[in-house]
């Protein structure tokens, strides 16, 4: 039985593929799955493939592809590779664990989520800390790692006025969502900890340490600990 999906062009360069509006691990594999068969394809016109919660998006080069209109002759070539795609399709996967310094000046909001929730913050971090997470897709900024399995009973809306800066680093909770800032830059989500891991970096080969099917957990670590974490590394 085929698989069920809808086409959009995005401009003059891209089309979107949504697969349906149901956020699921599942549906998210299938769809990696997917991505990397598409990369594994070669198409001289393919620039950037960008999978997330329901969606695959396509970014190509128009002046690569043969012939006129671009978009119908791409449209086709991704039905055609979408229907030839198994669910056997290799992925790498991996575990990390990420150490996090919680609450206090790592950790701005840690209280006010628990507040919120009408929790201590220590019990906000036993829950932060407690399940396995899936990294469904990276966005937002570089590398910025959006992950699946945070508990409902630690939600919290975003900042109704974002800050204009937030470290790198950072450990964030928006809606029923967790997230880690790779790069400094402004936001608006919770912060209740940060790592002193780097998980991006041009240096690196790929850039982002943590990728699209692993899966994070967080290891709650003390002010000293985060601080000698340059010297000593994550062991």
């Amino acid at each position: 039985m085929s698989e069920s999906y809808q086409i959009y062009p995005l401009g003059d360069s891209a089309l979107m593929v949504e697969f349906g509006q149901q956020i699921s691990a599942s549906l998210n594999q299938r769809i990696l799955q997917k991505a990397r068969h598409l990369e594994n394809q070669h198409y001289p016109w393919l620039d950037d493939i960008v999978p997330a919660y329901t969606t695959l998006t396509i970014f190509y080069n128009p002046l690569k592809v043969e012939g006129s209109f671009p978009y119908g002759k791409v449209k086709k070539m991704i039905e055609r590779e979408l229907s030839s795609a198994t669910d056997e399709e290799e992925l790498s996967s991996r575990h990390i664990r990420i150490p996090v310094c919680y609450g206090g000046e790592f950790g701005p909001d840690l209280e006010e989520v628990a507040s919120l929730n009408g929790l201590q913050p220590e019990d906000v971090v036993k829950i932060h800390t407690d399940p396995s997470y899936r990294v469904f897709f990276l966005g937002f900024s570089p590398g910025f790692p959006f992950l699946g399995g945070m508990n409902e009973r630690i939600a919290a809306p975003r900042k109704k006025v974002p800050r204009k800066k937030i470290p790198e680093g950072a450990v964030g909770i928006a809606g029923q969502q967790t997230g880690i800032y790779t790069q400094e830059g402004p936001g608006g989500w919770q912060i209740i900890g940060r790592t002193p891991l780097s998980l991006f970096s041009v240096s690196q080969n790929p850039p982002a340490l943590i990728m699209p099917g692993d899966t994070v957990s967080f290891v709650p670590i003390s002010r000293e600990e985060f601080y000698s974490w340059e010297e000593t590394g994550w062991e």
